[in-house]
């Protein structure tokens, strides 16, 4: 593991994610302990976006800024919110000059898939018909997102392709939870690696699929076609379950035709890039926004 991480794991929670509420507070306290973003560039709004319930969205628009991101938080499916992802959602509008729209999704397990897909299409639809209102060009919004957001991001991806809706310029998918079966030998093997491990995924997936089978809009790693789809970024961290799952992912997204961008980051572990201080997570949040900036431009 990075030395520079490696010293911060005794501080990072142990979040098993079998009392929602309990982890909920947790991540908001961790959250909170974040340094706060430089926002001064920009214009932060909340709104809420019509649907079936309405979903809350915080907008940060850099003043110059034309494309946009639709931007899906992690937490398990289960923890986070528009306050929660406030220090990373503000970094990469800075950084990348994008808008980046932050959505509130609905929860598990008291909202279990499709419920927070739902709200991200519902956002991606938004944004795409009021782009002249939120000053977007309509064809470069991007759908993005970290570790469950990703796994989001992946699935708007795959839905608005099939149902032929707002076209999406981009994919950016940070550590995605992909693959709900947990057969790669990362997801076999991580049992006790930091902030997430093999039994915490398998709580989340539980959480958000409930009852219901995996479909690929649930599990987008159970897609069978990925032709047609969005070019993408793919980030993985070396000590995460999810790092198999995402780098097949990748390569069939390329053996598909999709252009794709997959960087394996060496010493690190799922979420670790929250630790600021390490020159690891600052190169990391540096490429996503970069590829973010690259993809957008005119």
């Amino acid at each position: 593991m990075d030395p520079e991480l490696e010293a911060f794991v005794p501080l990072f929670p142990r979040a098993d994610l079998t009392d929602p509420a309990v982890e909920r507070k947790h991540f908001a306290e961790l959250a909170a302990a974040v340094p706060a973003p430089d926002t001064s560039g920009m214009d932060v709004e909340d709104h809420l976006v019509p649907g079936d319930p309405d979903v809350p969205v915080r907008v940060y628009r850099p003043h110059t800024a034309q494309g946009a991101v639709v931007w899906l938080h992690g937490g398990g499916f289960v923890m986070g919110d528009l306050d929660t992802e406030h220090p990373w959602a503000a970094r990469l509008a800075g950084s990348s000059g994008a808008v980046v729209i932050s959505v509130g999704y609905r929860l598990a397990p008291e909202h279990p898939f499709p419920a927070a897909l739902d709200d991200g299409y519902a956002v991606l639809a938004w944004a795409a018909g009021n782009a002249d209102r939120l000053g977007l060009d309509p064809e470069r919004i991007a759908v993005g997102g970290h570790s469950a957001g990703g796994g989001l991001a992946a699935a708007l991806a795959l839905r608005a392709r099939d149902a032929q809706g707002p076209p999406i310029r981009f994919q950016l998918l940070n550590q995605p939870g992909l693959d709900d079966r947990q057969e790669t030998w990362s997801q076999r093997t991580f049992t006790d690696t930091p902030w997430m491990n093999r039994d915490k995924a398998t709580a989340s997936w539980r959480h958000y699929l409930g009852a219901a089978p995996a479909t690929p809009y649930a599990a987008p790693a159970r897609a069978a076609d990925l032709t047609g789809l969005p070019p993408a970024y793919v980030a993985t961290a070396e000590l995460c379950p999810n790092r198999d799952e995402d780098i097949a992912y990748a390569l069939r997204l390329l053996r598909s035709g999709v252009q794709v961008e997959l960087h394996q980051w060496p010493g690190t572990f799922h979420g670790s890039q929250a630790i600021l201080s390490a020159d690891v997570s600052q190169r990391q949040i540096a490429e996503l926004a970069g590829a973010l900036r690259r993809a957008l431009a005119g």
